[in-house]
């Protein structure tokens, strides 16, 4: 009770003071009639001799707002949200913030928006992210890929490519083997295959030594090709545990560590973290040897299976280590593989992703979160055990995308981020929503977007010799052609492009100055930043000819009453007048008024939306020259 009786308090106390008032009436008179450059003057002698409230600061705020005068807006909004206001009060400073180019104070704005308009679509635009699977399939595509020729009717998965060309794989392709009741295909073998210098793997056969009458595989190869980490069943070992109810045995995946002698693997040894009450299995080791990853279900993880990994010296092994929150979840994770780069790949179906398993990758060299690989590698189905072989530029790895595990090619799409910037040639202002069209040699378009408010667009490509670069924009004349040559070898590079746009002056005839179309927005009277822009080029007009008096006729759409359009136009021509004070334009030297729907620019019935914003326009008549 005392804190709703504290807020009631002061609402009232706000009330009372925060209102029209005698010291106001003379601004808030110009305010209504859109005067807004006196207004502020006037509320701004209130601020300034200490008589001004929460009322003064607001109406101080929206009259620069209306006239886009952003610095001084953000200066007095400040003070008005000291104490608490509506929300379309934070909207509109969040977007004077971030027309002055600080994002975060805007951001912080957007979120009190938010919180008092939870169901405005501008609230909810800002809290809620993209869906997660559009932007999964947005992403920039890693790799290509290709059903590898290994593959056959049954299952291979697990394939990974050692430095001597040899792919070493898991398969239930041998048929003479008894097969197991979980799939009814035989029971997997470790096979051995050559890859060749086109890409192909050919040759494949059963590894002679390793191969048990159980489950067998995946493997991991050392660096120097000397030693093989690889899975099979506790049951070698005689490691089992009974259910006697069941009348049934139930082994466990160990590792186990081979030697080669020549061509052969030998003396196969079971890990001594191997343990009957859960599974160890798919190795994977690092470059140096001494870090063994692989995935259990032992105790200490984050639920289902997770990624662990253990220190190797030799015959000695540490305590196995769970690599975490960044990596786990309370689902599955496995399959993990280790580059020579200290790049983790991993299959997890507890992270966000297209559905089954999903392949992920993290940099163990940096704090980053795992990232999802993206199509094509993912899918829907099951996608895991991808491998990769640095020197080689290439992976592997599995899916059962067509109903049966398969092994497919991966191979990387070298890429790099376009970043361009485009400037106004003139004032050197960053220019928002000009056409930026990237081409190759041959004048094919590779990309076309348009820049943001820090004018600047980014666009990730594949990797080419060279590239074109130019720009365009409504009221500037067309860029010059940037020509951008790419570093060799180089992947994930930003190529910076820096692009000026020389303005396209007012064409100035005996009975009007000409400027590019000054668009309002639909049922608005507020100088927008683009209209803010083309209007300053009147300002250099006006000044150039200190004589001139312009008459600034406005206009509508034909959406509305003939009525309400003519009183929208006139809103819209006083703003433009109000703009052109501002600038330190004489007020006895522009006038307006509105002509509401009556002068239309393009006659329609039923108008698109391209046509009604031509209609929303402000002409410039020379009264006096």
């Amino acid at each position: 009770m005392r804190k709703l009786y504290i807020t009631l308090s002061f609402v009232m106390v706000s009330g009372i003071l925060s209102a029209q008032n005698q010291y106001t009436k003379a601004a808030d008179k110009l305010f209504d009639r859109y005067e807004y450059v006196d207004a502020a003057k006037e509320y701004l002698k209130l601020a300034e001799g200490n008589k001004a409230d929460s009322y003064v600061y607001k109406q101080l705020a929206e009259s620069y707002y209306n006239v886009f005068n952003t610095k001084e807006a953000v200066k007095w909004y400040a003070k008005v949200v000291e104490q608490k206001q509506d929300a379309e009060t934070y909207y509109k400073y969040a977007q004077m913030l971030k027309a002055e180019g600080n994002f975060n104070e805007s951001d912080k704005q957007m979120q009190q928006f938010a919180q008092l308009a939870p169901n405005d679509q501008r609230a909810k635009a800002f809290v809620s992210k993209p869906n997660y699977l559009p932007e999964l399939k947005g992403q920039t595509k890693l790799y290509d890929i290709a059903k590898s020729d290994v593959s056959s009717d049954k299952t291979d998965f697990g394939a990974v490519l050692t430095n001597d060309n040899n792919v070493y794989f898991s398969s239930s392709r041998n048929t003479s083997r008894k097969t197991n009741g979980w799939n009814e295909e035989p029971y997997l073998d470790i096979y051995k295959a050559t890859y060749n210098a086109n890409g192909t793997i050919s040759d494949a056969v059963a590894v002679e030594n390793i191969n048990t009458k159980w489950h067998d595989g995946p493997v991991s190869i050392t660096n120097d090709g000397a030693t093989m980490y690889y899975g099979s069943e506790s049951f070698n070992e005689k490691e089992f545990t009974k259910d006697k109810p069941k009348n049934a045995k139930f082994g466990k995946i160990y590792l186990y560590k081979a030697t080669k002698e020549g061509d052969k693997w030998v003396n196969a040894k079971p890990l001594p973290f191997n343990n009957k009450a859960y599974d160890v299995r798919n190795p994977s080791i690092s470059k140096d040897g001494k870090t063994l990853y692989f995935s259990s279900n032992m105790p200490g993880g984050f639920g289902g299976e997770d990624i662990w990994k253990v220190s190797v010296n030799g015959d000695e092994y540490g305590t196995p280590e769970n690599l975490g929150a960044k990596v786990n979840t309370e689902a599955n994770e496995s399959f993990p593989f280790i580059t020579d780069d200290n790049v983790l790949f991993f299959s997890s179906n507890g992270k966000t992703g297209f559905g089954g398993l999903d392949v992920f990758k993290m940099d163990l060299n940096k704090s980053d979160e795992a990232i999802n690989v993206g199509e094509p590698v993912n899918t829907s189905k099951d996608d895991f055990a991808f491998t990769y072989n640095t020197s080689k530029k290439v992976g592997f790895f599995s899916s059962n995308r067509d109903g049966v595990d398969n092994i497919y090619k991966a191979d990387p799409i070298c890429n790099f981020r376009a970043v361009t910037t485009v400037r106004d040639e003139i004032t050197g202002k960053e220019i928002e929503g000009a056409l930026v069209v990237l081409t190759d040699e041959k004048q094919n378009i590779l990309s076309s977007f348009t820049t943001d408010i820090s004018g600047r667009t980014e666009t990730t490509l594949k990797c080419l010799p060279v590239y074109i670069s130019y720009a365009t924009k409504s009221g500037y004349e067309n860029s010059n052609i940037y020509k951008v040559e790419i570093p060799d070898n180089e992947f994930g590079i930003d190529m910076t492009v820096d692009i000026t746009l020389k303005p396209i002056m007012p064409i100035i005839t005996e009975a009007e100055v000409i400027l590019q179309p000054i668009y309002f927005e639909f049922n608005k009277s507020n100088i927008t930043a683009e209209g803010a822009a083309e209007l300053d080029k009147l300002v250099a007009v006006m000044n150039e000819y200190p004589e001139m008096v312009i008459f600034a006729k406005s206009h509508t759409d034909s959406r509305g009453s003939d009525s309400y359009n003519m009183k929208l136009s006139d809103r819209r021509a006083k703003s433009t007048v109000q703009y052109l004070i501002s600038k330190g334009i004489a007020k006895e030297r522009i006038s307006g008024q509105g002509f509401g729907e009556s002068e239309p620019k393009v006659a329609c019935k039923s108008c698109t939306e391209e046509e009604h914003a031509q209609n929303r326009r402000s002409e410039f008549l020379i009264v006096k020259k």
